[in-house]
């Protein structure tokens, strides 16, 4: 005679489970995460940062009177430059990271030497502080400016020369930014609401396009193509298509208070969706940094720092992001770049270390291969059989294998786990032997119920099946508690509880104002 077919048994689970309070961090959430972020303090408000295009990346932060050059590797400051008689608002460095020109709010422009921190120009010309400047991409010879005079001026700097003074703004000018693929064409931010994208090649001096914010403009962008620039202004980040004639093509609007700048930050993960993709980085006066996907137009990360932002900016090897607060904190970020420990590993092996040698591929036809233990690894080809685990079964899920109803309710009740006690209630509603089994219970197994009813059946997750049978067990089992005094103890109890809670829920409507 065969022998029966034995089938496996798991342990009962509860399936009414809590919703989760956070969502689940997203593997993007993960990345930006993964800076470690450390303060560099001391120094008062940061309003600019600025990465120099060559390596090591280095980066130049505006604080007071100071333009003060950072390592990205170590963080820590390699050299200050002071030679300003007014605050500095903004610096760029040229594209071989050889010169970095500044600017202060005496309306003075000045390029100085990286090495030598002496200044080798001083462009003057504007009559009030200069609020932006900056080099086009791969021009060393020309730079351009904005101020609060609400010109824009185009720099010889060799002749220290204005070639052009563009007009057009009517308040002041307060960012800009050059063209990632035409060193001729940039585009400029104003108070006035108004971003104006200019081309030197043009014989006059008007701008031309011409997009309006709604808001004062803070800071404005060219996103890598080249043919869209974002703008920030208000609480708002737009983005606009600058080859579609100024067409807006999104509106984020995900801070509390006015975005003070953006920047654009590379994922600089070797694989994976996210790999190789630009975002827009924005800060703003409520503390908080988002992460915006303009391709997906949504925000994809947030993190909050316990200041005003004013400033942020992210290295080209997606390895450093510094943000600049009001009170003269730079919270910067740094992550280990996998490419960086691969090459020094490689460096280190190619100095003349002693290689370990290979292990000898055990094959069939070797003695030692039958020889292998347990803790031998498999080979890439081996087909693994693996050994199922052996499933362990509380007391009452083994009561409940041999079909004894009572006792694992009874068992379940005398444990502490609220969840298991649930999870055997539904396993017995499904089977149908729920009220049978409290129809059967005597008076201390029924007192362990009424006690188990009184301090879990108020619990949101819990009320949808404890409520209804806390209602069933008192009409099923009325004879016994009217006789019983300990009985009778539980359901004052349990009563008080409900009207607890009946009372909690109105006044949530009142705050909710569903006061009908």
């Amino acid at each position: 005679m065969a022998e029966p077919h034995q089938s496996k048994t798991f342990p009962v689970k509860s399936k009414l489970k809590p919703k989760p309070r956070t969502p689940k961090q997203t593997p993007e959430s993960k990345y930006w995460s993964s800076f470690k972020t450390q303060q560099i303090p001391n120094l008062i408000s940061v309003p600019s940062f600025t990465f120099s295009p060559s390596q090591p990346y280095s980066f130049a932060a505006a604080h007071s009177a100071s333009l003060s050059i950072y390592s990205s590797q170590t963080l820590s400051i390699s050299s200050t430059i002071s030679s300003f008689s007014d605050v500095v608002s903004c610096a760029s460095f040229r594209n071989d990271g050889r010169l970095i020109a500044a600017s202060d709010l005496s309306g003075l422009v000045q390029v100085f030497d990286l090495k030598s921190r002496t200044p080798l120009r001083r462009l003057r010309s504007h009559t009030r502080p200069v609020r932006f400047v900056q080099y086009p991409v791969l021009d060393k010879l020309h730079l351009v400016s904005g101020g609060d005079d609400g010109l824009v001026k185009y720099w010889d700097v060799a002749g220290e020369t204005t070639i052009l003074e563009l007009q057009g703004h009517k308040d002041y000018v307060r960012c800009g930014d050059c063209s990632p693929v035409n060193m001729e064409m940039f585009v400029t931010g104003s108070y006035d609401h108004t971003v104006k994208l200019w081309d030197v090649r043009v014989t006059n001096t008007k701008s031309v396009m011409e997009v309006n914010h709604g808001n004062p403009v803070e800071d404005v962008i060219f996103l890598p193509s080249g043919g869209l620039i974002a703008t920030a202004g208000g609480n708002s980040v737009k983005v606009w298509d600058m080859i579609g004639g100024g067409k807006l093509v999104f509106s984020m609007e995900s801070h509390n208070k006015t975005v003070t700048s953006i920047c654009v930050g590379r994922i600089g993960k070797d694989s994976g969706e996210e790999s190789k993709q630009y975002r827009i980085l924005s800060v703003g006066l409520d503390g908080y940094m988002k992460v915006f996907d303009y391709a997906k137009m949504k925000v994809t990360h947030s993190m909050r720092f316990p200041a005003p932002l004013l400033s942020v900016g992210f290295s080209p090897d997606c390895t450093t992001r510094v943000i600049g607060t009001s009170n003269g904190i730079i919270f910067a970020g740094k992550r280990k770049a996998k490419e960086n420990v691969e090459t020094e590993s490689n460096d280190f092996l190619a100095l003349g270390s002693r290689q370990e040698p290979e292990r000898r591929v055990l094959k069939p036809s070797y003695f030692r291969y039958f020889q292998r233990g347990q803790g031998e690894k498999p080979s890439e080809g081996d087909y693994l059989i693996m050994r199922p685990k052996k499933v362990k079964l509380a007391e009452h899920d083994k009561l409940l294998k041999k079909f004894r109803h009572r006792e694992a309710l009874v068992s379940v009740l005398g444990s502490k786990n609220p969840e298991n006690v649930v999870a055997v209630m539904e396993e017995l509603t499904a089977r149908k032997k729920l009220l049978k089994c409290v129809s059967n219970l005597d008076v201390e197994e029924l007192e362990l119920l009424l006690m188990f009813l009184h301090k879990y059946s108020t619990i949101p997750r819990f009320s949808s099946l404890l409520m209804g049978l806390t209602k069933r067990v008192i009409e099923m089992r009325a004879d016994d508690i009217r006789v019983s005094d300990a009985l009778k103890v539980h359901i004052r109890n349990l009563k008080r509880a409900v009207e607890e809670e009946i009372r909690i829920q109105l006044s949530l409507q009142e705050i909710q104002g569903n006061t009908g």
